[in-house]
């Protein structure tokens, strides 16, 4: 056995602060929409496109990824900027776990300063943030009212692991029909496996790539509205 066999990784526990981005609602508490960000964005960036997917009275919490890095100016199209993401191949489960708990203290904080209305939580992903967000959603399904997916996947383990829950939960999941990175084989399937843990899926396919485009947006709407206004 060689050194490197014999390498034991020792670790330290560091604390770090988590940025997000409030939009209250035009009333207090509010049904409230946690909205994620794709790979390389930003929660300001998914903030501007929250505030067009949520209905008016909705409150809107933007939490930024806790990855960073360095976005090349040939990559945005203009200077140097940062970006953040979700997760990496590097001990993934600790990035979930930090995706999970950065969820419930968030929801906890809205909640205790009357902008959330704990019993209409909704969590919104785009990309990276989706299959995560189907993670908490059905790992934590007393915490939400719905979830909603944009050109993402599902966890990786959706199939094997024991920790998903059947749940009260909607479900809505949108998908483009020429997404390079979710293409319609690779999400075909989708809408019967949702529909094995959560209490109804709407999947809606558009013409469009892996981008939140206009066509989306009223629907999306239209899905909060009426998902917040049951029982």
């Amino acid at each position: 056995m060689n050194d490197m066999e014999q390498q034991i990784d020792r670790t330290l526990e560091a604390r770090i602060k988590l940025y997000y981005d409030l939009r209250p609602g035009t009333t207090a508490p509010a049904p409230l929409l946690i909205a994620l960000h794709g790979y390389g964005a930003s929660k300001r960036q998914m903030m501007r496109e929250a505030q067009l997917l949520a209905p008016k009275t909705f409150a809107i919490a933007s939490l930024q990824g806790f990855h960073q890095h360095i976005r090349e100016p040939w990559e945005t199209g203009g200077p140097l900027r940062f970006g953040f993401g979700w997760l990496t191949n590097f001990r993934s489960e600790e990035s979930v776990t930090i995706h999970h708990r950065a969820l419930i203290d968030l929801i906890k904080i809205l909640t205790a300063e009357g902008v959330a209305d704990p019993s209409r939580v909704f969590l919104l992903g785009f990309s990276q943030s989706c299959a995560l967000n189907y993670r908490f959603a059905f790992t934590h399904p007393e915490t939400l009212r719905g979830v909603i997916g944009i050109c993402g996947g599902l966890p990786g383990d959706w199939e094997t692991s024991t920790t998903y829950r059947q749940s009260q939960i909607d479900v809505l999941h949108l998908a483009g029909t020429r997404d390079e990175f979710y293409s319609p084989e690779r999400v075909q399937d989708y809408e019967k496996q949702l529909q094995t843990r959560a209490r109804s899926v709407v999947f809606k396919s558009y013409d469009a790539g892996h981008e939140i485009i206009r066509e989306m947006r009223p629907d999306v709407v239209q899905w909060l509205t009426r998902a917040a206004d049951e029982n």
